[in-house]
């Protein structure tokens, strides 16, 4: 069989004879959107790869080949740990989900036999084996070769009626079956009976790369993965006020981007020491509107920093109306500090709907650990919540901003988490 390979050249992935290949075994993975792409696609595709290259090397370090919208992952040596793989993989954007497969060359009579297989693991797995009719299934066959010499319904037919004179426990059902076998016949053929879900969405760097304002709440690591999931590569940046925040709170900002790598990829974190400039802030502007001075002298810092590290726009996790710092018109104040595009994947969504993401990432439980962050210690008891650009500027002239900010940014600390 030839596949497309990261060079974009073909290579043979060769099988033994006798209807087996080696390894009997793989996982196949499917993309989603990255089908849909035109002239480019390719460049998608072999993103993917070496993303998945990448996360898949403490697994065994398998060949990765892709053609006709799979990728293929098939292992190099007999100690290859499929479960820690197909976790990886349901972990990697731009994967919808994958299997782990069973494979023959494509005649009828070798992936026959390798669906007898796959049958028998999954009756063992179900408990239900010598239970005469107690187990329905169906057949599901997908023919990617015009010039096999029968279509899918007839291979799904054929299939179906040799399995079910191989075990007595099997009684067709199509419409709520126990179990579905796939059958897949391209220049290989391929058999499985589970598919796990991934996450779907576009490989990590195919849309560049973005800086992250993390704070140790439930939003900010919710809002890195998604815009994550789009294929945008991510670093962050961290207000750090101690004495007012605790090392603790570190400690908590750095565990958040250590889940968060699982999808994001290597995530490098840099922690501004912030104290002097909140302090001034609380000292000399106007206390209502603290909270909006203090988020564009955040902005400006994190500019800064974003790019110095190649980025080309912010990401925050703030959403319309949650707090006073996130009315229309306090992030209007709050964006026109900074010179490159801020983007908030959150906006229009309700905090149920985030708890629920953050569950589902494992940042939830994290999230809500005891520990404040910066943008918490000074907060005002009436902020202002429609503040005016040329209110907020008039009372930005009232501290040395540019002085305080700049000897931040020399003064930060990088952790590379991943």
């Amino acid at each position: 069989m030839t596949f497309e390979t990261d060079n974009g050249k073909n290579e043979n992935n060769g099988g033994a004879g006798g209807g087996k290949l080696f390894p009997e075994r793989i996982i196949l993975c499917r993309i989603g959107e990255i089908a849909l792409k035109g002239l480019n696609r390719s460049t998608f595709e072999k993103n993917l790869y070496r993303n998945m290259r990448d996360r898949l090397k403490t697994c065994g370090d398998p060949d990765i080949h892709w053609a006709q919208s799979r990728f293929y992952v098939v292992p190099k040596s007999a100690d290859f740990d499929y479960g820690k793989a197909v976790k990886a993989v349901s972990g990697i954007f731009g994967i919808v989900s994958s299997s782990v497969a069973l494979r023959s060359v494509s005649e009828f009579d070798a992936f026959a036999e390798i669906a007898k297989k796959a049958v028998r693991e999954k009756l063992e797995a179900l408990g239900k084996k010598g239970a005469p009719g107690s187990v329905k299934f169906k057949v599901e066959t997908r023919r990617g070769v015009k010039t096999f010499p029968m279509n899918s319904l007839e291979i799904s037919c054929e299939l179906g009626a040799l399995l079910l004179d191989e075990f007595p426990e099997l009684v067709v059902n199509v419409n709520e079956p126990d179990f579905i076998l796939y059958c897949e016949v391209r220049e290989e053929s391929y058999v499985y009976t589970d598919i796990v879900k991934a996450q779907g969405g576009m490989p990590i760097g195919s849309n560049g790369k973005a800086c992250l304002l993390l704070s140790g709440g439930i939003d900010s690591p919710v809002a890195g993965y998604m815009v994550s999931k789009r294929g945008v590569k991510i670093c962050a940046v961290h207000f750090f006020s101690y004495p007012y925040t605790s090392e603790r709170a570190k400690e908590k900002v750095l565990e958040l981007a250590k889940i968060m790598s699982a999808y994001c990829g290597e995530i490098k974190v840099m922690i501004v020491p912030y104290t002097e400039v909140q302090l001034e802030i609380h000292a000399k502007c106007r206390d209502e509107l603290g909270t909006v001075i203090m988020r564009r002298s955040m902005m400006r810092i994190a500019e800064e920093l974003a790019r110095r590290n190649g980025c080309a726009a912010l990401v925050t996790g703030e959403s319309l109306g949650q707090v006073a710092s996130q009315t229309m018109q306090a992030m209007y104040c709050t964006d026109a500090a900074a010179g490159m595009p801020v983007f908030r994947p959150l906006i229009a969504m309700d905090k149920v709907d985030v708890i629920a993401v953050a569950r589902e990432i494992g940042t939830f439980e994290t999230s809500i650990l005891p520990y404040e962050d910066c943008c918490t210690v000074f907060t005002p008891r009436h902020p202002k919540t429609r503040p005016s650009l040329e209110e907020v500027l008039e009372e930005e002239k009232r501290y040395d901003y540019a002085t305080l900010e700049k000897a931040a940014v020399e003064g930060v600390e990088v952790v590379t988490v991943g």
